[in-house]
């Protein structure tokens, strides 16, 4: 399906592959499936005040912008970049570009919201900045082989989240001055940080937080969120300082939960374009036999 998406959505008119993922939301939000399910009990987690029918709205919106943003992302490979400067509107981005030219090295952190690999070819077509990312190691390897050359094609180095050797490969890159992007609103290892969102323990990555104190690198968290297509449009946080005083596990906790704020900030304004489709919540997670 995959295969077919990137072979055969990039030469559909924009319009007729906006449709089709629409029409490809609507039928998969009908059947009520464990993933729109689960879409639904987190969303009423960040709109806790939603009844079910505002909750039932906001799960079929956020189906329709998750098909979004995989329609948008088969069609990347071949999208004029002059696009990036106009259909992206990032608001303080000097922000970004006056970290850069520091020469501390940089990491983004973004969670799951709107389009994030949009995001990371705004960054290489209209800053003009190379960076490097961690992809999950997927299965069939066949399809994560098609995912790091999607992306290598939008500029970005992408190295495997399974193993130790992504953090020294990225603190290298940091060391250097460079621009590292990392989803960051999920920890896939299980040995992350624990932090409050939305009124609940949440585990996410210490990764970034580790990787500031380590290399001097500035973090800046990065929320993003749809208006009327094509537009998209986000917004770059002030930097997540290093605490003066603490351990290095308290400090990277304060950060952790300083980008945990930043993310929740703007999942609040925008719940329908967070693509959280899996648990994310402790309680949740220990539900699982």
């Amino acid at each position: 399906m995959y295969g077919l998406g990137w072979a055969g959505v990039k030469k559909l008119p924009e319009p007729v592959a906006a449709a089709l993922g629409r029409k490809i939301a609507d039928v998969a939000w009908k059947r009520r499936g464990k993933s729109v399910l689960r879409l639904e009990s987190n969303l009423a987690r960040v709109v806790p005040d939603a009844g079910p029918e505002r909750l039932r709205a906001l799960s079929q919106a956020g189906m329709r912008s998750y098909m979004r943003y995989w329609m948008e992302s088969f069609r990347l490979p071949a999208m004029d970049p002059r696009r990036f400067g106009t259909d992206v509107s990032i608001k303080d981005e000097h922000i970004l570009r006056e970290a850069l030219a520091s020469g501390r090295g940089v990491i983004v952190a973004l969670p799951h919201l709107a389009n994030w690999d949009l995001a990371g070819a705004w960054v290489t077509g209209h800053v003009g900045v190379p960076f490097t990312t961690v992809a999950e190691r997927l299965k069939p390897e066949s399809l994560y082989d098609r995912f790091v050359a999607y992306r290598q094609s939008l500029g970005m180095e992408v190295l495997p989240h399974s193993g130790g050797a992504a953090f020294g490969t990225l603190a290298r890159r940091l060391r250097s001055g460079g621009l590292i992007c990392l989803v960051a609103d999920r920890d896939l290892s299980s040995s992350g940080v624990e932090v409050d969102f939305f009124g609940a323990t949440a585990r996410m990555p210490a990764g970034p937080a580790l990787l500031a104190q380590q290399t001097g690198a500035a973090l800046l968290p990065v929320t993003l969120s749809y208006g009327d297509a094509p537009k998209m449009y986000g917004r770059i946080h002030p930097e997540v300082e290093v605490p003066g005083t603490g351990t290095r596990a308290e400090k990277t906790a304060a950060m952790t939960q300083s980008v945990a704020d930043a993310f929740a900030s703007g999942i609040a304004e925008h719940p329908e374009d967070w693509h959280m489709l899996q648990r994310l919540w402790l309680d949740d997670l220990e539900e699982r036999p």
